[in-house]
């Protein structure tokens, strides 16, 4: 059995690490941030810590032999719910698939904490942390940001709003990223609109512009430098 302070610093190291990853997601304002995870580390190493070491009266029976490995599997399987109330599907495009497995490898760390391997457990926060933090910039500079399209419209003035744009659009309107309405320079009767499509496949990004175009509003259409 461990000391008392053995103990206490066991959830305090897993508290910590559990926060360093947290935070990542608590800047980034999604519903599972820094206290979500906290909670997790610091729960799957009071469980691991449990398993281990609550049931020393009970081992001191002879016929009595208990695995301690039996509920940190049950933790792996039970942070899926908690996962699974982080992802959130909007239309077609499914969000927060990186915090649930956060939230998992935080569990993870928090059993690797409460089970004594602090050097796996750090290393484990390090890595993950790079992975949240360090390749989200290279992610949308070669992979998101070459999967954008932009389009013109013109359009009679004051007749398309983000929330016409939406409801033309359907199920396709999570793909605008970005709706900037700014007067025309050749007809103060008109609107210049700027659309910027992301993670929009080839099929989905012309039946866009085909939608698009059947507006009545839309009095010229400009695709990637093409006017028609």
């Amino acid at each position: 059995m461990i000391g008392n302070w053995e103990l206490v610093s066991r959830l305090v190291l897993a508290a910590l690490l559990g926060s360093v990853i947290g935070f990542e997601r608590e800047r980034l304002s999604w519903a599972a941030g820094l206290r979500t995870h906290m909670l997790v580390s610091v729960g799957s190493a009071l469980i691991m810590l449990v398993s281990a070491y609550g049931f020393a009266d009970v081992l001191k029976d002879d016929h009595v032999v208990l695995d301690p490995s039996r509920m940190a599997a049950q933790v792996v399987s039970g942070i899926g719910f908690l996962g699974a109330g982080s992802i959130l599907l909007r239309g077609e495009i499914v969000r927060g698939l990186t915090t649930a497995a956060s939230l998992w490898s935080v569990a993870a760390v928090g059993l690797a904490v409460g089970g004594g391997l602090y050097t796996g457990a750090i290393a484990a926060t390090v890595i993950i942390l790079i992975i949240l933090a360090g390749i989200k910039p290279l992610e949308r500079r070669f992979i998101t940001f070459r999967q954008r399209r932009q389009l013109t419209l013109l359009v009679s003035r004051g007749a398309l709003t983000f929330h016409s744009l939406h409801d033309a659009l359907g199920t396709s309107s999570p793909r605008v990223k970005q709706f900037v309405v700014q007067q025309s320079d050749d007809s103060p009767e008109l609107d210049e609109v700027m659309i910027t499509l992301g993670r929009v496949s080839s099929m989905e990004y012309e039946a866009i512009c085909a939608t698009l175009r059947r507006l009545p509003e839309v009095k010229e259409f400009r695709e990637d430098g093409v006017r028609s």
